[in-house]
């Protein structure tokens, strides 16, 4: 199996710490990156996963709500500490609390309900977009950029990413406009656990989803000076899909103010089918525009 999804598989595989004291307390390994913070992605899944193992498998998660406190290091496990907050005839909410040395990185809220059938529509799919295999993969967008950021970017990450148009990795080519698309999936096929899509989907969610506003703005990731960081992170699902098929992750910037920006987004199976919302407001500050003190 591909190195990185190998690692990811691992990260989501969590311990159950809590059982000969009967806590929903369960331990998960850090991601290697580059510059030694934790991907976001990667503890808002394990975060769900964890909420998940105290829930019964016929309630699967259709939303969550988590906030990021501080930045995570790389070089220290995680402990999940899962609250039963409510459990209901149709619907079941668990708070996770994530942390390292005791302290709070993460705090999220996740709703799981029974599967039920009703009202059902949604926004279609754009039409007229290039198929994924028409487009460059990240190494081939990255192929001159030697910097380890650049290397972990092209090809130690365990989701294929192909941005419609052009990515933002060091230039902005085209229109500044806050919105974009782009392909994803994961390199090879993943287990059939449905719970373990769902946290694989809330994993590549925080990859791209503020890159609308730098787009806006004409700020590439390389700009001297950027300094981003993510926030809060909304999610829901709204139809199961697999995420090792190709994906389609529409967003669009509606506001950044404040040295803060707001993205949403749509993801799509290929075929058009409305898989999940996203929502994340992040911080985004160029040192140039920053107040001396």
């Amino acid at each position: 199996m591909n190195e990185s999804l190998a690692d990811l598989l691992a990260a989501l595989d969590l311990t159950d710490t809590g059982a000969r004291t009967n806590e929903d307390i369960f331990t998960g390994p850090s991601q290697w990156m580059p510059l030694g913070r934790v991907f976001g992605g990667q503890v808002l899944a394990q975060s769900l996963v964890a909420a998940g193992k105290t829930v019964p498998e016929d309630r699967p998660v259709h939303s969550m709500h988590g906030y990021f406190l501080r930045p995570g290091d790389v070089k220290l496990p995680f402990t999940f500490s899962v609250d039963r907050i409510h459990d209901g005839n149709s619907f079941t909410t668990r708070r996770t609390q994530a942390y390292q040395n005791g302290v709070p990185i993460l705090s999220m809220i996740a709703s799981f309900q029974t599967e039920d059938t009703g009202l059902d529509h949604q926004m279609d799919m754009p039409a007229d977009l290039p198929d994924p295999e028409s487009l460059p993969d990240a190494a081939t967008a990255l192929a001159a950029f030697d910097h380890p950021v650049g290397r972990y970017w092209a090809t130690q990450r365990p989701f294929d990413i192909r941005h419609i148009d052009s990515p933002i990795y060091m230039r902005v080519d085209g229109a500044h406009v806050a919105h974009q698309a782009i392909w994803m999936k994961s390199f090879e096929r993943l287990p059939d656990d449905p719970m373990l899509h769902r946290a694989a989907l809330a994993y590549a969610s925080d990859y791209t989803i503020l890159e609308p506003i730098y787009r806006r703005h004409g700020i590439a990731w390389a700009t001297p000076g950027l300094r981003t960081a993510s926030l809060d992170h909304a999610m829901w699902w709204h139809r199961f899909g697999r995420v090792d098929d190709w994906m389609l992750y529409v967003q669009e910037s509606p506001s950044a103010s404040g040295g803060r920006g707001l993205s949403i987004a749509r993801i799509y199976s290929r075929t058009g089918t409305l898989l999940a919302s996203v929502a994340q407001e992040g911080m985004v500050r160029v040192k140039s525009s920053e107040p001396t003190a």
